[in-house]
């Protein structure tokens, strides 16, 4: 049975590579950003645990470089490479998330087991997941675009994909990267063309189980409970996220300064990590949180732009994917905005591009590698043809 993967654009001769620099250009400004807040927030810290202040610059630049490569990588390989073989990807994940689970392999840091140690560095397996998910749902819909929403057992099959995945999540726990992955994954099936009452049947049971894993855990139930009012227990539950509101009133307009921030002088825990933005909130002030909030509303609309252009073409393998990364990076950035400005509870997710994290860094320089090659695609190929890749 033939299977119809990605368009392929028949090559053409002096092909010239494309850049897509509306796309390229806020991602550069971002991880710029992040090196310089990397290097202002962990200053303190870094002296007080490794008494060396450019500790976490200097790997941070480690991870620049992996990541330039995980960028490369992303761009020069075919997508058709990564559609083909989605389903390895989706075993691959499941294997790492078993591995991260056993004693000895797994590195269990402030009572959560998310990291592998592999060379001296650490690596975050749900980062991974989260890709490999997309490119696997990716070529899924593609192949079943007309058919899904009729079709209960494919439906059925990706249900248990994506259960199989939260579950091995939970475990570690990281609930944070459950809710981003899911709601990702059930985004995708809605705009890939699932029937409407599979979609809502499954959205209730999600909320119910959602609800049940937040009673289920005591520290999670007190994450929903204390951003509400974290004034209450500010010494406790609410120290965390008191002291990143404090960050936020000290910057006002303009902020403090570079370098200038008082709650980065071991006030706030995880400065540098997952509370980056209030520490960049106190030294440039709302002007800059605009600005910066600016970058990301750039690279987002353009990500749409290109998801909009290969719709028009016929392209379905690359606007799933495009749509795919853009509802990642997006989610994410909303969740870790909202952690930081009290809006949401507490959750264990970077700012993309920003905060520190070779395992991020290193997975979001990738999905813009990938995105770059769509978009070069998009721009320099001759009419797509559909061909078949492989039979099942």
């Amino acid at each position: 049975m033939n299977i119809s993967l990605p368009l392929q654009y028949l090559p053409v001769k002096r092909r010239q590579w494309y850049i897509d620099m509306p796309l390229l250009l806020p991602v550069l400004a971002l991880i710029s950003i992040g090196l310089i807040m990397i290097a202002s927030a962990s200053f303190s810290f870094a002296d007080y645990r490794y008494n060396n202040e450019f500790y976490f610059v200097a790997r941070h630049l480690a991870y620049m470089v992996v990541g330039t490569g995980a960028l490369c990588v992303g761009f020069f390989v075919p997508p058709a490479i990564w559609a083909q073989y989605g389903r390895l990807w989706i075993l691959l994940s499941v294997l790492l998330l078993v591995l991260v689970l056993v004693p000895g392999i797994g590195r269990e840091v402030n009572g959560a087991r998310r990291w592998l140690n592999v060379g001296g560095f650490t690596l975050q397996v749900s980062e991974l997941v989260k890709v490999a998910t997309v490119v696997f749902l990716a070529a899924h819909l593609q192949q079943h675009r007309d058919t899904l929403a009729d079709n209960w057992q494919e439906f059925a099959k990706l249900l248990a994909v994506i259960a199989l995945l939260s579950i091995l999540l939970i475990l570690e726990p990281d609930f944070g990267s459950v809710v981003v992955l899911a709601a990702t994954f059930m985004a995708m099936l809605f705009l890939g063309g699932t029937n409407l009452r599979q979609y809502m049947l499954v959205i209730m049971v999600a909320a119910a189980l959602l609800y049940w894993m937040a009673e289920a855990a005591p520290y999670r139930v007190a994450r929903l409970t204390t951003y509400l009012d974290p004034w209450s227990d500010q010494f406790n539950s609410g120290y965390q996220l008191t002291q990143s509101l404090i960050a936020f009133g000290r910057g006002e307009w303009l902020g403090v300064g570079l370098g200038q921030s008082v709650q980065k002088m071991m006030y706030l825990p995880e400065a540098h990590t997952d509370f980056v933005f209030a520490i960049y909130a106190e030294e440039f002030g709302f002007i800059g949180v605009i600005a910066l909030l600016g970058l990301y509303v750039l690279m987002v609309l353009r990500i749409l732009q290109l998801s909009k252009i290969a719709i028009g073409e016929k392209y379905w393998y690359g606007a799933f994917i495009l749509l795919g990364f853009g509802l990642l990076i997006s989610g994410q950035t909303f969740i870790n905005l909202g952690v930081n400005a009290g809006l949401l509870p507490t959750k264990g997710l970077t700012l993309p591009f920003v905060s520190y994290g070779g395992s991020s860094l290193m997975v979001c320089c990738a999905m813009v590698g990938m995105m770059l090659r769509i978009s070069h695609e998009l721009h320099t190929g001759s009419p797509p043809v559909r061909r078949p890749r492989y039979e099942r």
